[in-house]
């Protein structure tokens, strides 16, 4: 049985659309009684079918669950026609006992057209293209990330210590050397002649760290990871031409998100794939920084504060966001960095790298919307933090036994 409920009607009419792998549930309603339900399956002929029929009910609106991958090809093939609501699925939850697919959809339906159901963001076509380009190329950086792992791993097996006397066993001197290993160049001096001048280890200590027992085994998969690690690098190479290519046309935004201190044109271009430059799509840059989950969430009950903790956000948006928090914070000078210091003592790394991170995507919030550059706010901009500097600083010379009368400059 649907469930019972009065709304008031905001919509005229608009489709609920229940999608699943092979099939999708939809429901035209006009009205509390007047609805029809069709299901369709997921093939793109049928899809169109569904298109079709919406457009000749004269629907305006539809509404689906953001279900896994699934929604993607029903929302490409019906955005060009109506205006589409994608909706997180625990906020629709239906009467429990009560589950049915066409009761999903006739559900989906009357919330749709009572105003009730909130839109997820999906960004235009363009922005969406970016996007799979930017993720894909992380995730294979990641990929030749575990296979270098991998070499350290098959060294350490042959006891050969390269990973303890050089920083990075990917470097210049370390790969000739593992180079010459595969190839069977297995002599001490002829491999110490890949050191140049700027390696720190003493050279005796990288001499017995060449001393191994490496056998053809560990040749033959040392050379398996090094093509894979190759063939990698290649696909990279051509990920980055297809989205420099891609990125093109938001070259000004780009450039606009490079003057905040941490943010390079890779991070921005990652900043760029995941928002878009469209920040009418958000309210303000607080509902922006919540998107991205580098917000502090409420949980407050009988006027008692409880955790904060961030709240479940765009993962991509978030990491990018960490790492341009640890570049701000190895500038010389700047806000972001005294944010870090001020709050690194008694929140902790972590807690700091994500208050500097909310700071970055606010700033870009604002930078992409006005089209100005990233403007450092001043060192005495706020009064009340003024005020309790100076109240810590004379606490802790009062602790030195120091006594000092403050002058205001």
């Amino acid at each position: 049985m649907e469930q019972q409920v009065k709304f008031e009607q905001v919509i005229k009419c608009g489709c609920g659309i229940d999608v699943h792998k092979k099939t999708v549930v939809a429901t035209i309603r006009r009205s509390d009684t007047d609805f029809e339900t069709r299901e369709f399956n997921t093939y793109t002929r049928s899809l169109k079918s569904l298109r079709e029929w919406c457009k000749s009910e004269g629907v305006t609106h539809t509404a689906m669950e953001s279900t896994g991958i699934y929604w993607k090809p029903v929302f490409n093939i019906l955005e060009e026609d109506f205006e589409i609501i994608l909706v997180n699925a625990r906020h629709i939850k239906n009467v429990p006992g009560h589950k049915t697919d066409k009761k999903d959809s006739r559900w989906i339906s009357k919330l749709l057209l009572s105003g009730l159901l909130k839109g997820s963001f999906i960004p235009p076509r363009e922005i969406r293209e970016l996007r799979d380009l930017v993720r894909y190329k992380k995730k294979i950086v990641g990929q030749i990330a575990s296979e270098k792992n991998r070499i350290i791993k098959m060294l350490e097996d042959a006891n050969i210590k390269l990973s303890s006397v050089f920083s990075d066993v990917s470097g210049a001197s370390a790969s000739k050397m593992i180079l010459d290993l595969i190839e069977g160049k297995d002599d001490i001096d002829g491999l110490m002649k890949h050191i140049h001048g700027k390696v720190q280890a003493p050279r005796p200590e990288i001499r017995q760290a060449l001393e191994g027992t490496l056998s053809e085994h560990h040749r033959f998969m040392l050379k398996i990871i090094k093509e894979s690690i190759d063939e990698k690098e290649k696909i990279i190479e051509k990920l980055e031409k297809q989205i420099e290519k891609a990125a093109e046309q938001y070259t000004v935004e780009i450039d606009l998100l490079q003057t905040i201190p941490g943010v390079g044109k890779e991070s921005a271009v990652r900043i760029i794939s995941e928002i878009g430059v469209d920040m009418s799509r958000f309210p303000n840059e607080h509902h922006l920084s919540s998107w991205a989950g580098v917000s502090p969430g409420n949980n407050e009950s009988a006027g008692k504060k409880k955790s904060a903790r961030i709240i479940h956000g765009n993962k991509y948006l978030q990491s990018t966001l960490v790492e341009c928090g640890w570049g701000a914070t190895r500038k010389k000078e700047g806000y972001l960095k005294r944010k870090y210091e001020s709050l690194v003592a008694r929140r902790g790394k972590k807690k700091a790298l994500i208050a500097v991170g909310h700071k970055i995507i606010e700033s870009a919030y604002l930078i992409i919307k006005n089209k100005e550059n990233y403007k450092e706010p001043l060192l005495n901009s706020n009064p009340k933090g003024k005020n309790r500097k100076i109240k810590n600083y004379m606490a802790k010379l009062k602790e030195l036994g120091i006594e000092v009368e403050i002058k205001v400059a």
